[in-house]
Formats: structure tokens, C-alpha cells, sequence
């Protein structure tokens, strides 16, 4: 499958797999390119062909910021990696199930999340029996570290997606990255598919209580150019 490339910004795209999204940046300064998650498994090859058509020379790739664990977000991580000599970043709680060390622990389904659940696998197809590697790890992150992206990026801990959710907020930029905390299908909802359904609840309130935001980039769905922040607390009021 091809992937869908939409610019958000002058600097950051986002590409769109069969399921979940990841986003690609250009680094202020001319200091190279980040990404925020790495796409389903068995796309390394076509990532970097996207990113070559934005410009990015895959030596140029610097660091690649996983915001959880699930196969969409981490599955062409270790590829990519060993192309380009990227660094792999990811929450501290989530670590030892990317490196291969840990089994994977499931959601916890509301009764109205199965029939997703479900449909996300079919559409999934043989993907999820591709042999996805054990990725490095090369930092791992907790709340309050910073990035070095031309700017400061500052990383969220919003456990309840999965225990190591991370979000990524660049308050210069007035940029957020949610991960699956957050969802923007229709509408502004929490993530699906949790660990911790309080949890997320929790990271959904922590991100829309957050000042200089301006932008919003989501693991699903639409991202909010303009007015974000008012758009989480709004819908914060709801969840």
C-alpha cells in the first residue's frame, strides 16, 4: 500500500498507512529531520522514499520518537534505523516490549471497543504476521525530558494507552504530538483500545489543560491546524 503524505505545517507531514499515522519533521536550524512513530511493519522502504521526495537524505534522519508500543507506531522502527543510523526514543514503560524483552500487555476492551478492535484487525490483514524485529532503544524517556530539535521539544509521560505513552510538545512551535491518547476521527475522542481507561482519561485532560497549543497531531485521525488547545479543552469537558 502506498502511503498518504499530507503536509500539516511547513515543516511536518504526515503519513497515513491501512491503520495509524506517523508525522516527519524538519528540524529547525538545518539540523536534519525527526520522526514522531515509525508506521506499520514492512514499510522502511517506502518511508524513506517519502521522505526523499520531502527532501530528507536518509543520513539526514536523526532521531525517531516512538509514542507507544503497538505494531503501528513501532513496526518499521528498526528498519528505518538501521538505514539511516537514526536514534530510537521511546517511554521508559514501554521499552522492554519494543526491544523484544517483554510480551505486549492487551487492552482492556470496553464492551463497545470489540467490534473496532476487530475490524482493525481484518483490515490489518497478514500484516500483523509480518515479522516485526526487536527494535533498540537508545534513550528512553520520562516526563520533563527535552529533544534538541532547533527548538525545545519537551516529552509528556500520558500513561494509559499503554503504561509508556509519550506525548511530544514543542511550545514554540505551539505543536503537540498525542500518540493514541488522543483520536480525531469525527471527532475529538480519548484513544481505544487502553490499558488503563482512567488512565488515558487522565492524559487526555493533562494535554488540554497544556498552554501553546496551537497544533495538534493525533496517532488517528485529522490533525487540528489552528485552535487546538481551545478544541482538547472543549472536548476534555466532555470525555
Amino acid at each position: 500500500m502506498d502511503i498518504r503524505t499530507t503536509q500539516v505545517t511547513p515543516d511536518i507531514w504526515m503519513l497515513e498507512f491501512a491503520v495509524g499515522q506517523a508525522y516527519a519533521l524538519r528540524l529547525r536550524g538545518g539540523s536534519g529531520w525527526a520522526m514522531v512513530d515509525a508506521g506499520l511493519p514492512g514499510h522502511a522502504e517506502r518511508i524513506l522514499d517519502t521522505l526523499a521526495g520531502l527532501g530528507a537524505a536518509p543520513g539526514e534522519l536523526r532521531e525517531i520518537v516512538i509514542t507507544h508500543a503497538h505494531m503501528d507506531h513501532v513496526g518499521s522502527a528498526a528498519e528505518l534505523a538501521a538505514a539511516t543510523g537514526a536514534r530510537i526514543l521511546a517511554g521508559a514503560g514501554d521499552a522492554a516490549v519494543i526491544r523484544g524483552e517483554a510480551p505486549e500487555p492487551p487492552p482492556v476492551l470496553q464492551e463497545w471497543e470489540v467490534p473496532i478492535f476487530e475490524s482493525v484487525g481484518e483490515s490489518l490483514g497478514d500484516i500483523p504476521r509480518t515479522l516485526q524485529a526487536p527494535c533498540r532503544v537508545d534513550r528512553e524517556l520520562g516526563e520533563g525530558d527535552t529533544l534538541d530539535w532547533g527548538e525545545e521539544a519537551r516529552v509528556i509521560h500520558l500513561p494509559g494507552h499503554t503504561a509508556g505513552s509519550v506525548g511530544v510538545h514543542l511550545p514554540s512551535s505551539g505543536v503537540l504530538f498525542t500518540g493514541d491518547t488522543i483520536a480525531n476521527a469525527g471527532q475529538l475522542t480519548p484513544g481505544v483500545f487502553n490499558t488503563d481507561r482512567q488512565g488515558v482519561l487522565t492524559s487526555f485532560r493533562r494535554q488540554a489543560s497544556l498552554s501553546d497549543v496551537d497544533i495538534a497531531c493525533f496517532g488517528h485521525g485529522t490533525p487540528i491546524v489552528g485552535g487546538a488547545g481551545e478544541a482538547l479543552r472543549g472536548a476534555a469537558g466532555e470525555a
